[in-house]
């Protein structure tokens, strides 16, 4: 899709990656950006126009779609990770946690936003992936089984969303510079570096974008004998 002239609603806009998304549709000639979070008195960028949303509250989702009709691209970037490994005391409530922020919430939006998009002539959609949608780390299981699951997810959704026009765009990306990953020592890219990628594909029409090397060398092994998924976290 082009960016000159469209209309962007992007999801935890408030910070990290999605406030470099706003940035950047803001300079890509974007007509208009809606910048969503659950406190939207937490949004400062300029120049956007600042909604409430909480992605796992149906309700609220249904209600802006109705709200915000002239939508040409969404951007499902809010996202949480609690840190949690599956055998972990309170795994079960933070795997709730996380499938209701990484999974049912683009679903929820792509479901509200599929008649907005196609009524505008079928827009994009762009589903913040992971590296980790393909392997796991003990500290981050249950953050990881979100984002395979919002990888099919995606698959799933573009080609349902094939009939009506509409671009499905799937970002993976490993640490980036971010709160979310703070704490964490390793090489990590810059949300405005990924961000440009992302939007530089979206406009050449691409499905899915690998925007670090941790991301083109994980899918690159998925193949690989044994699968990279396979090798265990410190012999990768």
């Amino acid at each position: 899709m082009k960016l000159q002239d469209s209309v962007a609603l992007v999801t935890g806009a408030n910070r990290g990656l999605g406030l470099a998304f706003t940035q950047a549709l803001l300079a890509a000639g974007v007509r208009k950006v809606y910048a969503a979070a659950r406190d939207p008195a937490s949004i400062k960028q300029a120049g956007v126009q600042a909604v409430k949303l909480d992605v796992t509250n149906a309700a609220e989702v249904e209600a802006l779609a109705k709200k915000l009709s002239d939508v040409t691209l969404l951007v499902n970037n809010a996202g949480i990770a609690l840190g949690s490994s599956f055998l972990a005391p309170g795994a079960i409530e933070a795997q709730r946690a996380e499938l209701d922020t990484n999974f049912f919430g683009p679903l929820l939006l792509a479901r509200a936003f599929a008649p907005v998009l196609a009524k505008n002539g079928g827009g994009a959609i762009v589903n913040v992936l992971s590296a980790l949608s393909w392997v796991t780390f003990p500290s981050n299981s249950t953050y990881s089984a979100t984002k395979s699951a919002a990888w099919s997810l995606t698959n799933g959704l573009r080609n349902e969303l094939a009939g009506q026009g509409t671009q499905l765009l799937g970002l993976h990306v490993g640490y980036m510079d971010t709160d979310m990953v703070r704490h964490i020592e390793a090489p990590k890219s810059k949300p405005e570096d990924v961000v440009r990628q992302t939007l530089e594909a979206l406009e050449a029409g691409k499905s899915e974008i690998l925007a670090d090397e941790p991301s083109r060398q994980i899918k690159k092994n998925l193949s690989a004998e044994p699968g990279i998924y396979l090798v265990p976290p410190g012999a990768r």
